[in-house]
């Protein structure tokens, strides 16, 4: 894809969504942190039907943490890998009390330490608790990316790094987000919904649906 194509992808994207948002629910960074960790292999709306309790009951690292295994683990069951999950967002709420304050650090280095985070999940919170540019790619970037011929790539880092590379400065706070919606909802990974997309005559995709 030229950078003209790029350009016009990413500013019809704005116009159709200024200020796009994740879908997940929360309420601070914590929340958000411990959110993403949560929506690994399992969808947002799952997350948010657990953890609109869990934020009532235990909104803090520290209440998360008095919180303990076991009440963790059965309030997050409904999720996918809920037992590994509860195991990490506990270590991760206790070392952000116990080693940060209670705050949620802008460091990436610190961020990956935290159990259950990894680079994309430290890409969301630097790019939406902290505004940096970051774009953290999932299932539906890469797919968009390598169907569209936006950013192809056989790994989610060398599409990361071309992603970075090709998208407009103005665009990149919420390319990320722009992204996983048009995957999400158009570009899907079985039918993607060619006649509804918005960047269908750009996108290099050779099967497009009728």
């Amino acid at each position: 894809m030229k950078p003209a194509q790029r350009r016009e992808l990413f500013a019809r994207l704005a116009r159709a969504n200024p200020e796009p948002a994740t879908e997940l629910e929360y309420a601070t960074p914590f929340q958000l942190l411990v959110a993403v960790i949560l929506s690994a292999q399992a969808t947002d709306k799952s997350v948010n039907l657990a953890t609109r309790q869990l934020f009532r009951d235990a909104p803090t690292p520290q209440a998360i943490a008095v919180l303990g295994e076991a009440k963790l683990t059965d309030a997050i069951k409904t999720i996918g890998l809920y037992k590994t999950k509860a195991r990490n967002v506990l270590a991760t709420a206790r070392i952000i009390a116990g080693q940060h304050g209670g705050e949620v650090p802008h460091d990436r280095a610190a961020l990956e330490a935290l159990p259950g985070v990894g680079r994309k999940t430290a890409n969301v919170v630097l790019n939406v608790v902290f505004g940096e540019p970051t774009i953290a790619v999932d299932t539906h970037i890469f797919r968009v990316s390598n169907r569209t011929g936006l950013a192809p790539g056989k790994d989610v880092r060398t599409v990361e790094d071309k992603l970075l590379a090709a998208v407009p400065d103005e665009y990149r706070h919420h390319a990320h987000h722009w992204l996983i919606l048009l995957g999400r909802y158009t570009c899907k990974a079985k039918k993607p919904d060619c006649p509804a997309c918005l960047i269908r005559d750009l996108c290099e995709f050779k099967d497009k649906t009728a």
